[in-house]
Order: structure tokens, then C-alpha cells, then sequence
């Protein structure tokens, strides 16, 4: 029998709060370059439509509000018949990364919603930049260091509130997630980094894996955008075989292959067809020969951070953002 999309959903599993489940696939909103809130609001509901029930979003997607209205519209037709059945994630933007600002933020990030809470919520960049400020790129003059303690306990703050089911990070790296753990009273439960074949990410992985921290990829297609990304997760040689030996797409094997490394996935794709493929990568598997092939990719990171350098600091080079992991 076909699977139709009313059938097609993704696997849950469970933060290390043991009480929040997160589907391992979500949709993300990041759209670079921006598009209208019409043409998200409707992504979201054909997405809701096929099946997905985890979207991710941020302040610096501009894609809040538009979400919020797509989950009124599913609640008001019927699509779903509750909130509760959405994974809903949002991030703090650099400019409210400040110990006095991030409970307001989120606040904020709730009314774009119109929601009461949200799923989950992740700083967005170990940085921050003058208070109130959202341009990007971040004007040089305008990077400021993070307060990582006093942030984090604003974090807890919102969680403590039930403002944000869960809380995590997104960009961190080994040690600055080493740092987080050693001042954390709760501590994070997801980081979102960039993780696909090409940035496969094992040394994180595996210390995230440790202390109980699930790691979410973006970018697992290697996606295109103008500070970030390139064609070549698309263009491999490597991949292309094995989608083709699999009788499936590359971002298939991509798919599949990071819900095979322990992880969950955000995927930004638009179209109905893409994202039914998306969501049909749990009935097969790759086999070890793959997962060798796989590995001997060479590696190296598709989004690089730059735009998150300045000479005024905190970080000013790329070796400083992600600690050499490089």
C-alpha cells in the first residue's frame, strides 16, 4: 500500500527534560532572500497538511508571525485539533542576548506566535550586540561578549515561567558548551549546529551525546543563502550513487542519514512534493558500506560564521568563534 500524505509523520524522542518529545524532522522558515508572510503562512499549512508537526523559527527569520497565523488557521479548519500536537522553536536574537532582556524577548516572540509558550528556545549565536539592535549583517561597532552566565540564568528563567517548554543553544561549540554546562542549573537541551555530510560534526556529536544533549542539524542539504552554503552537498559524486543504488533523492540519503547518526533535522523546503520526500525516509536504511562512503568525505564548514567576526571583537576570527573547530 502507498503511503499517502495523511500517513506520513516523523519519530519523537525525548529531551533530556524526559517530558518534552521533539520530532526528528522539522520544517525550518530561514528564507534567504526574505519572502512574503503569505507565501510562509501557506508553507506551513502544506506542511501541517503532509504531516510535520515541528517547525523552527527566530526573531531573525521574520517568520514568527506568519507561523502563528498558519497553526491559528490548522486550528480553526480542523487540520489539528490542539497546539499541543506542534514542536514549535524559537531562538534569542544577539541584540536581547542580555540577562535583562531575554524573558522580554521571548514574550515578544509569543505574541508573534500567538502562543503561550513555545517548545523550545535556543540563543541563537554565542554572542551578543548592542541591546535592541537587529540588523544584519551586525554593524562592527555594535558586537558586544555574551554575559554566558547571566543569559542562561534568564534561559532558566523562561523555562522556570513556562514560557519555553525547553531551552538550548544553537552554534556552540565543544568548549563553549563545556563552559555552559559547568554554570547551567537546568541544562541545555538542544544545540543547533550546522550538520551534514560534508560537516558531519562526530566530536560534537558524540560530547552532546554524553551530557545528554540532543543535537539538531541545520543546513543538513547544505543550504544556499546569501552570507553561506554552496552546491556541493547536492553535486556529490559519493552521494549521488548512493541515492541512485537507494532508488531515492541525495537530500533523502542526507535525511536519512543524519536520523542514523542519533540526531533531529531541520529542513527548509517549500514544496508539497519535497516535503512528502522529506518525511518518507523512515521505512529503509543506509547500509554500512554507505555510511563508509559517507565518512570519507572531505570535511569542512559550509557556514562559516563570518558575518559574526569583527576586529572590535568578540570574535575575530573564525579560529576564536568555533574554538579551532574548524
Amino acid at each position: 500500500m502507498s503511503t499517502t500524505p495523511s500517513q506520513l509523520s516523523a519519530p519523537r524522542v525525548k529531551l533530556n527534560n524526559e517530558l518534552i518529545q521533539i520530532p526528528v524532522i522539522g520544517l525550518g522558515t530561514a528564507v534567504d532572500p526574505p519572502v512574503p508572510d503569505d507565501e510562509i503562512k501557506s508553507a506551513v499549512i502544506r506542511a501541517i497538511e503532509v504531516g510535520f508537526r515541528h517547525f523552527d523559527t527566530a526573531h531573525k527569520y521574520r517568520s514568527e508571525k506568519p507561523i502563528g497565523e498558519a497553526v491559528q488557521e490548522a486550528l480553526s479548519t480542523g487540520l489539528i485539533q490542539s497546539r499541543d500536537e506542534l514542536f514549535i522553536t524559537s531562538k534569542l536574537w544577539c541584540g536581547d542576548a542580555h540577562p535583562d532582556l531575554v524573558v522580554d524577548a521571548l514574550a515578544k516572540t509569543l505574541r508573534n506566535l500567538k502562543m503561550e509558550y513555545i517548545d523550545l528556545y535556543l540563543i541563537h549565536w554565542p554572542l551578543s550586540c548592542q541591546p535592541g539592535k537587529y540588523d544584519f549583517p551586525i554593524k562592527e561597532d555594535d558586537f558586544l561578549p555574551m554575559d554566558f552566565e547571566g543569559v542562561w540564568r534568564a534561559m532558566e528563567e523562561c523555562q522556570k515561567l513556562g514560557l519555553a517548554k525547553s531551552i538550548g543553544v544553537s552554534n556552540f561549540s565543544c568548549k563553549k558548551l563545556k563552559d555552559l554546562l559547568a554554570v547551567s542549573k537546568i541544562p541545555p537541551a538542544v544545540n543547533q549546529v550546522e550538520v551534514n555530510p560534508f560537516w558531519q560534526q562526530k566530536k560534537l556529536i558524540d560530547l552532546c551525546k554524553e551530557n545528554g544533549i540532543l543535537v539538531t542539524a541545520y543546513s543538513p542539504l547544505g543550504a544556499i543563502g546569501t552570507f553561506y552554503g554552496s552546491n556541493r552537498v547536492l553535486e556529490s559524486e559519493v552521494l549521488q550513487e548512493i541515492a541512485k543504488s537507494k532508488g531515492k533523492s541525495i537530500p533523502q540519503v542526507c535525511l536519512r542519514w543524519a536520523y542514523e547518526q542519533g540526531i533531529a533535522v531541520v529542513v527548509k523546503s517549500f514544496n508539497r512534493e519535497r516535503m512528502i520526500e522529506n518525511l518518507t525516509i523512515f521505512d529503509w536504511e543506509l547500509s554500512e558500506e554507505d555510511h563508509e562512503k559517507i565518512q570519507g568525505i572531505p570535511q569542512s564548514r559550509g557556514v562559516t560564521g563570518w558575518p559574526y567576526l569583527s576586529n572590535k571583537g568578540p570574535f575575530k576570527t573564525l579560529e576564536e568563534l568555533w574554538d579551532g573547530e574548524i
